[in-house]
């Protein structure tokens, strides 16, 4: 019995012994671990070991291949919402491209220092194996970086790097209250009747300012975006990025395999929210043949203060999509001068599809951009604010299109001249636009 109990007493002076020591490696561990943690955000941010100073070539084009070939640098833009950090819009291969860095150029006495960086792919990638991504990386202390170049690694050659501004650096009051941002144009675009009319009816509501991310275009419609740069409506973004992937126009990776969807848009559609952040006090996200109607408000201004009123804290204000098919037109507002230019007469189109049960009836977007983070075509991915789907008797889009339903007859459609209040005005701006330019 007392043999026993020694036995009884040695086991358990064992297991005590073996926890302990569990329990001091473990405390090792999470010691080490945060050594390495400490280790990793040091270098997070460290001095160029050549001490060389800033003399990296400005960036000279919209897209910047790097010499990787697997990263394309769109600009790069100041966000201090949680922290103080630089976020480069950019595209890059969602599998090949792991590790990247921050160059950033200090002031006032241009020193280098370098950041690893945060490669966040966005998730909308819809199988393409490039997609938008932000590089984000954490700016150095009493640095206040002008510039910054990106990098595969810590150390190069500064003077072998692109050089790109640091853009929304110092906080301005609004210069617009709408911006409309169109991604992108392709196609040798030339559609040019329902674009003016498109134009017109922004202006109306109460648009300023339209960003355009072109790709190609007709002669005509190129004389038609030379009228709207000079009047002081629309900024054109040059888009090449046929120049550097193979692009799509479709949607998604299965239906023909190229390297980026429906060329680079949601890329485009990120940069204009940053490129407008500072400047606008509200963001349009949809297409050139789209235009949200409000119906129970004259403007975009007095609908979205109503809107704001009622869902306070709201960044995000989602519009249905509703297609009035090109197919079916009316022979009301048939003007004879417009019949030579190219493109719908939207005032003929009034008759809409109903809504199909079980299918997503994609949505397009009014926001604040100083609430979002990421966006995507018919949703925010990532945002501070609220998000909230408008109600169709409030406002619509008004897409005039090939119809989506197209063996419906007529008499299926439903009849909607909520467009034909504004006939008045866009027929006479209209008619301005076409004599200055086509007719």
């Amino acid at each position: 019995m007392i043999h026993c109990g020694k036995r009884h007493i040695c086991a358990v002076v064992a297991c005590i012994l073996i926890f302990a020591s569990i329990l001091i490696c473990s405390r090792k561990g999470t010691h080490l671990r945060n050594k390495i943690t400490r280790k990793i955000f040091l270098q997070a941010t460290t001095i160029s070991p050549a001490g060389q100073l800033c003399r990296g070539k400005p960036a000279q084009n919209v897209i910047t291949p790097l010499k990787d070939n697997r990263t394309f640098i769109i600009a790069s833009y100041f966000d201090d919402r949680e922290s103080k950090v630089t976020r480069v819009i950019g595209i890059v291969h969602h599998e090949d491209v792991k590790e990247l860095y921050c160059w950033f150029c200090c002031q006032p006495h241009g020193e280098i220092y370098v950041s690893n960086s945060e490669i966040d792919v966005h998730s909308d990638r819809f199988g393409f194996p490039y997609g938008a991504a932000d590089i984000v990386c954490l700016e150095p202390q009493n640095c206040n970086p002008t510039h910054v170049s990106i990098h595969w690694s810590p150390h190069g050659n500064i003077d072998q790097l692109p050089s790109f501004e640091i853009k929304n650096r110092k906080a301005e009051t609004f210069s617009v209250d709408f911006t409309v941002c169109i991604s992108a144009m392709f196609g040798n675009y030339n559609n040019v009747l329902q674009f003016i009319q498109s134009m017109e009816m922004y202006k109306i509501l109460g648009v300023q300012k339209v960003v355009i991310y072109k790709n190609s275009c007709s002669q005509l419609m190129e004389k038609v975006l030379k009228f709207y740069m000079e009047e002081g409506t629309v900024e054109i973004i040059p888009w090449p990025i046929h120049s550097h992937l193979k692009v799509s126009s479709k949607w998604h990776f299965s239906l023909d395999g190229t390297d980026i969807g429906y060329y680079g848009q949601i890329t485009a559609l990120n940069d204009c929210v940053y490129r407008n952040m500072q400047r606008s006090k509200f963001v349009v996200l949809n297409d050139a043949d789209e235009i949200i109607l409000p119906l129970k408000h004259p403007d975009w201004k007095t609908m979205m203060s109503s809107l704001q009123e009622q869902n306070p804290g709201t960044g995000i204000f989602l519009f249905e999509n509703h297609i009035f098919p090109e197919t079916i037109s009316t022979h009301t507002f048939n003007i004879s001068s417009w019949n030579i230019v190219p493109g719908i007469n939207i005032l003929q189109h009034v008759h809409r599809e109903p809504d199909r049960k079980d299918v997503f009836n994609p949505k397009k977007m009014i926001i604040d951009p100083r609430k979002v983070v990421q966006t995507s075509v018919h949703s925010v991915l990532r945002a501070y604010g609220n998000s909230v789907s408008v109600p169709v008797d409030v406002a619509l889009i008004y897409h005039c299109r090939v119809p989506l339903q197209g063996n419906l007859p007529r008499e299926s459609l439903i009849r909607d001249t909520t467009l034909w209040r504004y006939n008045s005005s866009l027929i006479m701006n209209v008619n301005k636009v076409l004599y200055q330019t086509v007719l």
